[in-house]
């Protein structure tokens, strides 16, 4: 049942309405179908210079130039933010038609009187604001992302084309990946490639190393922790590693030294990638892809009851196992070569060439660092040499002191000997020459400083340096 309205509530309605539409800053004119005029507000009276009650039941073009409100009242198509020429200025106009039935039956206008000029800037700065969000997004992705891909992996042996075709068919898994190899192999660098062709390689990267942390912050740099949760702790809390991962890939370096205790928390996040601040009690949940990498035996460990064996066949999802460069001689001169042109075009220096003999020097030398070691080496030789030719003088002389010992003590030993005693060798030069300083001897040999002490005390050297030589 229609309720009925009088004769006095109608009238407030129309003077209501009126009264809003006489208060909006922006010309309104409604014309009727024929183009007839019947209602035009103050303002826009004010604007065109008449009197908006004089113009009622005038044709629309006599009063406003340019118009095309009777177009639309014969169309019945909309025009939208539409530019219109008005006194000399570009105008916004908007034109509605009113339908009764399927039919017109009036055109309502509006003029916003902003210069249309004022408008192309509003959008010239808003094109400009979405153009540099675009670009920091780009700089933030670029940022989070990862360094190195498969390209970055140089190498032509056939067991390294074999690993990066594994590596990359593990990229388009989400099963975790177990990558060992000794130190300086590039076990980072494969970690990183498996991110970056893969579906998350838009999202982080977070890397973290167990051996670097102690053991009493690393549950905290792992989960994070709610403010409050210790003694120095941030005062709005931290968000830890699983957490900055969600969407995109953890890589756990030297997961081998992880403390036994938290092996067992480590285990439950991987199997329910839940997990809760340190301090905190509201469960967070994190989508992170697993990478893990060690230098040591996991194997062995287990044995020795420093590793648990469950989370150990949890890590072993894709095991990638990366060979020392002794392994595979073929590389090591394509290696040296690609990693001097890289550091001649970072230094602007013109060409470099890799003697023959020096280049044979490098071949037979067993590189106990790897590919960290062999950076290094041809870093000294750039920072030292003056020609563009790499002679055998140039060499550091240890290289040439393992070939010694493999011509002349090699025979008849195993080769797990003659490695040794090179690499006993190089560790004493370098901490001859480092006089003792066992950070300067890691750097010198490119390790890890961790490496060099469990190095050292295999070997039973000590770290002054009267007991190194």
């Amino acid at each position: 049942m229609v309720k009925k309205v009088s004769r006095s509530e109608l009238e407030s309605a129309l003077e209501f309405c009126q009264l809003i539409i006489e208060n909006i800053q922006n010309g309104v004119i409604v014309t009727d179908a024929e183009g007839k005029i019947i209602f035009l507000n103050s303002p826009y009276g004010s604007f065109l210079g008449v009197d908006p009650a004089a113009q009622i039941g005038k044709h629309v073009t006599e009063v406003i130039e340019n118009t095309r409100m009777h177009i639309v009242a014969k169309t019945g198509i909309m025009e939208m933010n539409k530019t219109h020429r008005l006194k000399n200025q570009d105008m916004v106009v908007q034109r509605i038609p009113v339908k009764k039935n399927g039919q017109v039956i009036a055109v309502f206008g509006q003029v916003i009187f902003k210069d249309v000029g004022d408008v192309k800037k509003l959008a010239e700065r808003l094109s400009l604001l979405e153009s540099k969000v675009k670009l920091y997004e780009k700089e933030l992705l670029s940022l989070r992302s990862t360094r190195y891909t498969f390209d970055s992996i140089i190498a032509e042996s056939s067991i390294m084309v074999r690993l990066k075709r594994e590596a990359l068919k593990a990229a388009a898994t989400s099963f975790p990946v177990l990558i060992t190899g000794e130190s300086g192999t590039g076990k980072e660098m494969f970690a990183q490639a498996i991110h970056h062709a893969s579906n998350r390689r838009v999202h982080p990267f977070i890397r973290i190393n167990c051996a670097s942390i102690p053991r009493e912050l690393l549950e905290a740099e792992l989960f994070g922790y709610e403010k409050g949760a210790f003694t120095g702790a941030h005062t709005s809390g931290k968000p830890g590693k699983f957490e900055l991962a969600d969407q995109g890939s953890i890589f756990l370096d030297e997961i081998g030294d992880m403390p036994l205790e938290m092996q067992p928390k480590l285990l439950r996040v991987l199997e329910e990638k839940e997990f809760e601040r340190v301090g905190g009690i509201v469960p967070i949940r994190s989508n992170f892809r697993l990478i893990a990498a060690t230098n040591n035996s996991l194997v062995e460990k287990i044995k020795e009851g420093s590793f648990r064996a469950d989370l150990y066949y949890r890590l072993k999802g894709i095991p990638l196992v990366i060979p020392p460069l002794r392994e595979r001689r073929e590389d090591i001169i394509f290696l040296a070569r690609s990693l001097l042109n890289e550091m001649v075009h970072d230094l602007f220096r013109p060409e470099v060439v890799l003697g023959s003999e020096a280049a044979n020097a490098l071949l037979l030398y067993d590189w106990p660092g790897n590919v960290r070691e062999m950076s290094n080496v041809l870093g000294q030789i750039l920072a030292t040499i003056e020609h563009d030719l790499i002679s055998l003088a140039d060499i550091p002389f240890y290289l040439h002191q393992q070939q010694g010992v493999l011509g002349i003590q090699g025979a008849g030993q195993s080769l797990a000997d003659i490695v040794a005693l090179s690499e006993l060798k190089a560790i004493r030069q370098a901490l001859n020459l480092s006089q003792g300083n066992k950070s300067q001897a890691a750097r010198q040999l490119g390790i890890h400083r961790t490496l060099l002490y469990k190095k050292m005390k295999r070997h039973g050297l000590r770290t002054s340096v009267g007991d190194i030589g």
